[in-house]
């Protein structure tokens, strides 16, 4: 398959994951951390629209009532993982299925994002997406690469979201990437916004000493 044509803007389904434990964050629902006043959660749906997704779907598990209550009234679909203790790769294939199989409604592309990263607004995604547009030819999957590191968000084309839904187990985005290594964009940007997420205290604490932004946990927020 070749890369979609650069002059036309393609229809991407954005696929926002918010179902983990947060183990390591104290059983803190991670994505409701607030940077200058706004959940990362709603900082990332506000940026997918304004990079142009069609739509966007939360695949909710753990916290599930206080994060979809946060993220009330905003323009997503949000689905409940009722297993999110099974893996991520369970809650990608939640948000996957979606998308019912109608051609009026059918995707060029799926953009995957972590709702634990601070730093990933629509400039960010607005240039992955540009980057699998320009992908090269025979490439299904796109994703940035920092310093020779992986990133996230992610993107790909239907072909692989069929892979995926057809997939079990653990096997997601990584392990398709491991059996298609010839179909995947390593596309390199100095861009050290896809690297940063947060998975713990430790990395709150990083953030702040290195951007000199403060990310403060809301006043309802509490263990689970």
């Amino acid at each position: 398959m070749t890369s979609p044509n650069a002059t036309q803007r393609p229809r991407v389904g954005a696929v926002l994951l918010a179902a983990g434990s947060a183990s390591r964050m104290g059983l803190m629902p991670k994505c409701l951390l607030q940077l200058e006043g706004l959940s990362l959660i709603r900082r990332q749906i506000d940026a997918f629209h304004s990079a142009g997704a069609v739509e966007v779907v939360v695949v909710l598990g753990h916290y599930a009532n206080e994060i979809e209550t946060a993220i009330q009234g905003l323009d997503v679909r949000v689905v409940r993982n009722p297993h999110p203790e099974e893996g991520q790769a369970s809650s990608l294939r939640m948000g996957l299925a979606a998308w019912p199989e109608k051609a009026s409604i059918s995707m060029d592309a799926y953009c995957i994002g972590l709702a634990d990263q601070p730093l990933v607004g629509a400039h960010e995604i607005t240039n992955l997406m540009q980057a699998h547009v320009h992908r090269p030819a025979g490439c299904e999957f796109t994703q940035p690469i920092v310093e020779g590191l992986p990133g996230n968000p992610v993107m790909f084309s239907d072909s692989v979201r069929q892979d995926l839904l057809a997939a079990s187990g653990e096997s997601g985005g990584r392990q398709w990437q491991q059996a298609h290594p010839t179909q995947v964009y390593r596309w390199g940007t100095p861009n050290a916004h896809y690297r940063i997420d947060l998975d713990s205290p430790e990395d709150i604490r990083a953030f702040t000493l290195r951007t000199g932004r403060e990310l403060l946990w809301p006043p309802s927020a509490k263990v689970d």
